[in-house]
């Protein structure tokens, strides 16, 4: 059976660019994808990260766990003049984060079974325990699950902040606009902080299916009372619209 939202209004909560290639994968499902970017992502360049420029040969690992920290992350190695990396091993979170990671020419040598910080800090210390040190490349709201996880084990690790994560306030009015409305059909949330954004901008909240992109996420809409209908198994974007179609396919087969 062909997968299809079969018209299904999906509202993508995620930072505009990014929520830009979400709705593109929407309307090849069928459905109509209504765009509320709530968040606003944007590089920065800390005044200790100049140290750790200078110092970067010393990492025998890189980590990313999110293509805005590669994106960055790269952007900040043209300032500080570093020219190449290829003695650094890299390990990115998931294969959507070493695609960035690709087009700056380099390769992952570690990517964990599932893509989330929990797994991929228990199955980094179990096959690489002995190799540090390690440099953290991260945003402000980035959660300290790995951090925590390598201090536990004492694997030397620094870490740096290359991108800031903000509500994006300029979406208030046409967020609750849509609500009000009742325009859509499902809610997608793509990382915990849109879940938290969503809760801090809407002025109600609305009887809708919610559906995230992974069990962090999921855990996190959770905590803040929103009930998830389904969370995909990968945890990508289009696992998590294929989990839509099939779910509503579920719901059509009940009423034949």
């Amino acid at each position: 059976m062909l997968q299809s939202l079969h018209g299904s209004k999906i509202l993508i909560t995620r930072e505009a660019n990014q929520a830009k290639q979400l709705a593109e994968k929407v309307i090849e499902l069928g459905g109509v994808p209504v765009e509320v970017p709530l968040l606003r992502i944007s590089c920065k360049d800390a005044k200790e990260n100049e140290q750790t420029f200078s110092k970067l040969g010393t990492y025998k690992w890189i980590f990313f766990t999110s293509a805005n920290g590669v994106n960055c992350f790269f952007q900040l190695t043209k300032k500080y003049h570093v020219r190449n990396l290829k003695q650094h091993k890299f390990a990115t979170v998931g294969h959507k984060t070493e695609m960035m990671l690709k087009k700056y020419g380099y390769q992952a040598s570690f990517i964990p079974s599932t893509y989330n910080a929990e797994i991929m800090a228990e199955e980094f210390l179990d096959g690489f325990s002995e190799e540090g040190p390690a440099l953290l490349v991260r945003g402000n709201r980035s959660r300290d699950v790995l951090p925590v996880e390598f201090s536990k084990q004492r694997l030397a690790f620094d870490a740096m902040e290359v991108y800031e994560t903000t509500v994006n306030d300029d979406a208030t009015e046409r967020l609750n606009q849509v609500l009000y409305e009742d325009e859509i059909d499902f809610i997608t949330f793509t990382s915990p902080s849109t879940v938290e954004a969503f809760v801090e901008m809407a002025e109600m909240r609305p009887e809708k299916k919610v559906v995230c992109i992974g069990t962090t996420t999921e855990q996190r809409a959770k905590e803040l009372g929103f009930t998830p209908i389904n969370t995909p198994e990968e945890f990508t974007t289009e696992a998590m619209l294929l989990s839509i179609c099939e779910y509503i396919n579920r719901k059509d087969r009940k009423h034949v």
